[in-house]
């Protein structure tokens, strides 16, 4: 995957200035200047130009920004609107209309099997909105996203992640801390014959997440923590 030219993004495509003032966007047009810096500081990788590690790093980005931030699933490039399916942990999966209906990506990437009283963070009461509000608030300089490393190739792409960022605000009434806060986990992307994504897999412990956000409450961090439970 070629990254955006003409002004684009340089790890993202499709993001040039034409494409930000004609796409559908959830919140208007996205701006990744902050976190792309956060991601410079803090990455553990530079990777080669042209390498396997540099387009798989740029697709998952793209596509993560597609996801987010495009209100109009016909608008996505990265995949197969029609057939694309995203599952997390092997508990549950998704099409396009179901992450649209239940708020986004985070009330999907955090999903759970926990009862609801033991829920930190419960993504059956959030919204897009309210979602997108909490953690960018935890987060003003973002949740940087990088590839440590890549398996296989495509068609079918697996790779291990590491999500950072520095919780320099609260989160519901646990204060700010700025520590940093790290979340690893494993993806597998299924291409098709055109190169577009048709199945995402996300093996994560959220609870790598959330026990970073609630170190003030000893016995619901040991909860938050159980492996798996997304």
């Amino acid at each position: 995957m070629a990254t955006s030219d003409a002004g684009g993004n340089k790890y993202r495509s499709y993001l040039t200035p034409e494409e930000l003032k004609t796409t559908q966007w959830n919140a208007g047009p996205p701006d990744y200047t902050v976190v792309d810096k956060l991601f410079e500081e803090g990455r553990t990788n530079v990777w080669p130009a042209g390498s396997l590690e540099e387009y798989v790093q740029n697709l998952v980005k793209t596509w993560e920004m597609e996801l987010v931030h495009k209100a109009n699933p016909d608008e996505y490039k990265t995949v197969d609107a029609k057939s694309f399916v995203l599952g997390i942990n092997g508990k549950k999966y998704f099409r396009l209309e179901d992450i649209g209906k239940i708020g986004g990506s985070y009330n999907v990437f955090l999903q759970t099997s926990l009862p609801p009283k033991l829920r930190f963070y419960d993504p059956d009461e959030e919204t897009y909105d309210s979602s997108q509000t909490a953690f960018k608030e935890v987060f003003p300089r973002g949740f940087a996203l990088e590839i440590l490393q890549v398996y296989s190739g495509p068609p079918q792409i697996a790779y291990k992640f590491r999500h950072w960022g520095y919780m320099e605000g609260s989160y519901k009434d646990s204060p700010p801390t700025g520590e940093l806060i790290e979340l690893f986990g494993i993806g597998i992307f299924e291409l098709n014959e055109e190169s577009k994504v048709v199945k995402v897999e996300f093996f994560h412990d959220r609870g790598e997440l959330l026990a970073g956000l609630i170190k003030d409450k000893p016995s619901e961090t040991a909860s938050a923590g159980c492996p798996f439970m997304a």
